[in-house]
């Protein structure tokens, strides 16, 4: 379905572009010729028109109760907040109300909105020590040189606590660049991370980075560690 930015963008493009009058204007697009006129004279359309409140009988005489009671509810335990049958019982029993359950509910849902009480902020918390941790990734990149395209393939590295990054291109992806872009990038960042974590780096390359002959015992400088397989880390030890 079409917005109506959408519709008057269209039509002022016809008018613009083949001339149409306002009636085959409406015509094609469904509208109204008031609408066709207002898209005309501009390409924003009007502001909706605000009609009075109407005056609801059934809740009209509870709602500042039911509001009190939303409110009050944010002081207390998720599990012991009113749901909207809740309330309905209460107003019946305790205030005489005639008014039906799916009036209640009906309002509450759209006064809960209304007063923000039913969005939840969620969040990970991520918190990193200065140095702990850095995240790595080699992969395709396509740039361009004196304006034809080239096939690339970056090395990135980011630090973890201040996000401070490291990028350089090769024109390869063999072992020797992917270690090269190590060296490069703790020369960049002054020091070496204790743990760096890989994105799009295969297993087997860790074999050739860490065999078992140089990492197996306690004396090794790096211990390769995988989380699963597309996200294996180098923690050092």
């Amino acid at each position: 379905m079409r917005s109506r930015v959408e519709v008057f963008e269209e039509i002022r493009r016809d008018r613009r572009v083949g001339g149409l009058s306002i009636r085959q204007l409406a015509e094609r697009h469904q509208v109204h010729r008031r609408t066709v006129r207002q898209a005309l004279a501009s390409a924003t359309p009007p502001p909706r028109k605000e009609y009075a409140r109407r005056f609801r009988p059934a809740m009209d005489a509870w709602a500042e109760v039911i509001d009190g009671w939303l409110v009050a509810d944010q002081e207390l335990p998720r599990k012991q907040r009113h749901t909207a049958r809740r309330i309905w019982q209460r107003l019946v029993a305790e205030h005489d109300a005639t008014c039906s359950e799916v009036t209640v509910s009906r309002y509450v849902a759209r006064r809960r909105a209304e007063l923000g009480l039913n969005r939840v902020e969620v969040m990970v918390p991520q918190c990193h020590e200065p140095g702990a941790e850095a995240q790595a990734d080699f992969g395709e990149a396509i740039v361009f040189l004196a304006g034809e395209p080239v096939r690339c393939w970056m090395f990135v590295m980011r630090l973890s606590c201040s996000g401070r990054a490291f990028h350089v291109a090769f024109g390869t992806q063999a072992q020797e660049a992917f270690l090269e872009g190590h060296v490069l990038a703790f020369a960049h960042f002054g020091g070496v991370p204790a743990l760096v974590n890989y994105e799009n780096v295969p297993r087997n390359i860790f074999v050739l980075l860490c065999p078992s002959a140089l990492c197996g015992g306690g004396s090794a400088a790096l211990e390769a560690t995988v989380v699963d397989e597309s996200a294996p880390s180098f923690l050092a030890t």
